[in-house]
């Protein structure tokens, strides 16, 4: 009988205990640079040492306002890249042992520079544009603030396929196939326009499984990465882009990035509120919020307040990912395939296809493999009793 439940045969206890094993190592290690660089970030904010730093770093480049700002903001992304970069290669390493790391160290180094120079080329304006608002008034700067930041979010939304992307990652044309005719049908069928469809060499890093619909317009594409092109089946890829369609056809791009800019709005808001309390000040040894010494002030109450909107953020995104597998299933009407690809994507991918519930209400922004499979079935019974 189909009851709408996950079936204990859709995964063996090998697989089940593989996917547990890499989660119980992994976890640790990521944890543990989220609670060191939270620790470090708070530590530096809400005591004298970050403005300690500004006013030394600023020193060693004339002292200026604007060497204390840039000097400082630099000082406090490389302390926190260096403090992670031990937690992150122990994560690295256990997915080796796992076999999902296809990457050298030297190439894992130099994706770490590469993303450490997006982050300096990003944050170093952005103080300087922060300061120059709260010299303009240490009281009212959050007004244009967060809508500078609400603005920002919306544009690097549509940047980051064009920008980002190809930073980490090469892109080439599929070639004319009955897959790709099968995927741009499909894309078609779904009433959304895509330019084209491009493979991501994702094996030179990894061998997950992964594909998306990425960029707006004229600019949107159907990516997969070469990893799954050469392990799943062609219906089974057919089924990874229809669940990515789905987010096209439900505008969740444009939602998201709507919701992010209004987060950002309202988390510089609160910034404008927090970095005017004077306790704080006194406790960060900083004047007013256009003492470029507030600097590690206002890095601690963002990433608070980040940590903090961490869990409910999670929360949307399960929502919408589980709103996209059911489009998948709505526009291919293959439940079976559907449960094989959920099947192929989780062992493929070590994932533990059934987490400990406080460790998916926190962290986990996608359903767990055993309730995506659950609730494809729970659609089959539903459509079958709509029908009679």
């Amino acid at each position: 009988m189909d009851d709408g439940t996950a079936s204990g045969s859709d995964f063996t206890p090998a697989e089940r205990a593989r996917g547990r094993a890499l989660r119980r190592a992994q976890v640790p290690w990521v944890l543990a640079a989220r609670l060191a660089g939270l620790a470090l970030t708070l530590a530096l904010g809400l005591t004298p040492a970050g403005a300690g730093l500004v006013t030394a770093v600023g020193g060693w480049f004339g002292g200026s306002w604007a060497a204390e700002v840039l000097a400082g903001a630099a000082a406090l992304v490389l302390l926190g890249q260096a403090l992670r970069l031990p937690f992150s290669a122990g994560a690295r390493s256990v997915r080796a042992r796992y076999g999902l790391v296809t990457q050298g160290w030297a190439g894992w180094a130099l994706d770490a520079l590469r993303g450490l120079g997006l982050t300096l080329a990003l944050v170093l304006p952005l103080a300087l544009a922060l300061f120059a608002l709260t010299g303009w008034s240490p009281r009212h700067w959050w007004l244009p603030a967060a809508g500078g930041a609400a603005l920002l979010t919306a544009a690097l939304s549509f940047l980051h396929p064009l920008l980002i992307e190809p930073v980490f990652n090469r892109f080439t044309p599929m070639p004319e196939s009955e897959l790709r005719s099968a995927l741009l049908a499909l894309a078609d069928r779904d009433g959304v326009r895509v330019r084209d469809v491009l493979v991501a060499d994702a094996s030179r890093r990894t061998t997950a499984l992964n594909a998306y619909v990425s960029g707006f317009g004229a600019t949107r594409r159907i990516v997969a990465y070469d990893t799954l092109l050469s392990t799943a089946a062609p219906r089974e890829v057919e089924l990874v882009v229809a669940h990515e369609l789905g987010h096209v056809k439900h505008r969740d791009v444009p939602l998201g990035t709507a919701l992010g800019a209004a987060g950002a709005a309202v988390a510089v808001a609160l910034l404008g509120l927090l970095a005017g309390w004077r306790p704080l000040l006194d406790a960060a040894g900083a004047a007013d919020a256009a003492d470029p010494r507030a600097l590690p002030l206002l890095a601690a109450l963002a990433a608070l307040l980040g940590a903090l909107s961490g869990p409910a953020q999670c929360a949307v995104s399960r929502r919408i990912e589980a709103r996209a597998d059911r489009h998948a299933l709505e526009l291919t009407g293959d439940v079976e395939q559907f449960v094989a690809m959920q099947r192929r994507l989780a062992v493929a991918n070590v994932a533990d296809v059934d987490p400990p519930r406080v460790l998916e209400l926190l962290f986990a922004t996608h359903p767990s493999a055993t309730r995506r499979i659950a609730a494809a079935r729970a659609w089959r019974s539903e459509t079958r009793d709509s029908v009679v």
